[in-house]
């Protein structure tokens, strides 16, 4: 059976699974203050919480809530970003590897109640998935990616400064998915350093790679 990176996570004990070795700030915050809600009030704030990661404009259901239930705006702040936050995180991740069992584990751990549990469960693995697997995700804001990269050697006979005649430099020009284009000028001291980098990043996701709990398993 196939046992992806998150479930290794989640049941390694070395974090808490999908939202890794640190729980965000506002999902414990929520873990606390959702404990002292009932039923009926969280069901209605994971429904606003859904529709937010849909991309919907939930700011009426929030007021009409608020004045429904008996939780400050403060509160409800905290409990709707920590919804958010959780839902988010698990959203992200695919439901081959991701297994119910370690996502339900984790939430026990954060001492949410077994009911709410239930209907955490229900988003991300259930039919109340979002069709889209949240729109949000999606349609978040991106940086512009490349789309033509170019180069070559260039050396200056003669500059205003003796000094640096005659050192080769690299020209390079970047096109960018948003229409823009970038030209600059990269030193080949600056030039080795970024080559160096770039090399020991790849030894080190290398090194990750080969580490036992990212590893599938048969």
């Amino acid at each position: 059976m196939a046992a992806g990176a998150a479930q290794g996570l989640g049941e390694g004990g070395g974090g808490r699974g999908f939202l890794g070795p640190r729980v965000p700030a506002e999902v414990e915050a929520m873990a606390r203050g959702v404990q002292d809600v009932g039923k009926e009030t969280f069901r209605r704030l994971l429904k606003v919480t859904v529709n937010a990661l849909e991309g919907k404009d939930c700011r009426e259901s929030v007021r009409l809530i608020a004045e429904s239930a008996n939780l400050s705006e403060e509160q409800l702040a905290f409990l709707i970003s920590g919804m958010y936050t959780l839902l988010r995180e698990a959203l992200r991740l695919p439901l081959s590897t991701f297994k119910q069992e370690v996502f339900k584990e984790d939430l026990k751990e954060l001492r949410i109640p077994d009911d709410f549990i239930v209907d955490f469960s229900s988003v991300v693995f259930g039919n109340r998935r979002p069709p889209s697997e949240g729109t949000a995700l999606v349609q978040r804001s991106r940086l512009p990616s490349i789309q033509d990269f170019k180069w070559r050697v260039d050396v200056a006979i003669s500059t205003s400064s003796l000094a640096r005649a005659l050192q080769p430099s690299i020209l390079m020009m970047m096109k960018l998915s948003d229409g823009t284009a970038h030209r600059f000028e990269v030193p080949v001291a600056k030039f080795q350093e970024l080559r160096y980098n770039v090399a020991l990043i790849l030894k080190e996701m290398n090194d990750l790679e080969k580490r036992s709990i990212l590893k599938i398993q048969d």
